[in-house]
């Protein structure tokens, strides 16, 4: 089965190359507990039997400035994809998607929206702050997935974007959040809004701090993740490890999402395990698995 973990990420020791330079100006506890570069990486994918890794840009390390990932996007195009970070208020936001994109391959962006700590500032005065709009039009002409931080609250005010923009495509970052119990998971839009589930053009990213929170704060994450698939569809769906911002080996952490999944058919699991993410991102299942076996 081919396996496409999508939330990643990576630190290099070579800080003279890469200096830290965080969002907030405070670095990620994580990061300087367990850092783990590009070939660390390889080696717990390996382990954990995942052909292809989406690395998200670590801005509690890096900021804005994704050199380090798009280094080893050159070295390991056919094992990796990446996902950068740009200044979405930015008066040159347009010309750096360009440059991360379309010069130095990167396959998605990151935004946001909101943050589990007070440590990393959201922007501007939220999703929909006018200067972002060159960034979503071009998104949104592009087709580019962009990945979203948020919580359940901002629903609304993303559904009105997907709405004024046709093209544009929502990963929802560790599951966005979601409102656990009876409650919807998503708050509805103004009326006339389709919901985010009916727009076709949102997916959920299921990660071990998603996981966790539902198991903290409702008992379980079960529920919750079969709501989610219910209402997304499996098609919508992928997992994330979170390595190594969540703490334990990669097989760890894809186990821990692994095992909140409902009873799913054959192509329901293809799905989550890899399918949706290699679809959203362009992957050839042949090459990527492929590549992977010959480095195991």
């Amino acid at each position: 089965m081919f396996s496409v973990d999508t939330h990643t990420h990576i630190i290099s020791p070579d800080t003279d190359s890469y200096p830290a330079a965080p969002l907030g100006g405070h670095r990620s506890t994580w990061s300087q507990e367990r850092p783990t570069d590009i070939d660390g990486l390889l080696r717990q994918a390996d382990a954990a039997g995942v052909d292809h890794l989406v690395v998200v840009q670590a801005s509690t390390v890096y900021g804005f400035d994704n050199t380090y990932v798009a280094d080893q996007l050159a070295r390991h195009a056919d094992r990796i994809s990446g996902v950068c970070s740009v200044d979405f208020l930015s008066e040159k936001a347009v010309d750096a998607l360009h440059h991360w994109i379309d010069e130095r391959g990167f396959s998605g962006v990151r935004i946001r929206a909101a943050d589990g700590t007070t440590a990393v500032p959201t922007p501007g005065r939220g999703l929909d702050d006018e200067r972002m709009a060159p960034v979503w039009r071009f998104l949104s002409e592009r087709r580019v997935p962009v990945c979203i931080q948020m919580h359940a609250q901002h629903a609304p005010v993303l559904a009105g974007l997907l709405q004024r923009y046709p093209g544009l495509t929502v990963i929802l970052d560790h599951a966005g959040r979601p409102r656990l119990g009876d409650a919807e998971p998503y708050p509805p839009g103004a009326a006339g809004v389709p919901a985010l589930s009916e727009t076709g053009r949102v997916f959920v990213k299921l990660t071990p701090p998603a996981v966790l929170r539902a198991q903290r704060e409702a008992g379980s994450a079960a529920p919750l993740v079969r709501a989610l698939i219910e209402q997304f569809g499996a098609g919508h769906v992928m997992w994330g490890s979170n390595f190594p911002a969540s703490a334990g080996s990669l097989s760890e952490l894809a186990e821990l999402v692994r095992g909140q999944l409902p009873s799913l058919d054959a192509t329901q699991r293809e799905l989550i395990a890899g399918g949706t993410a290699g679809r959203l991102y362009g992957l050839s299942r042949s090459s990527a698995a492929g590549s992977a076996a010959e480095g195991r």
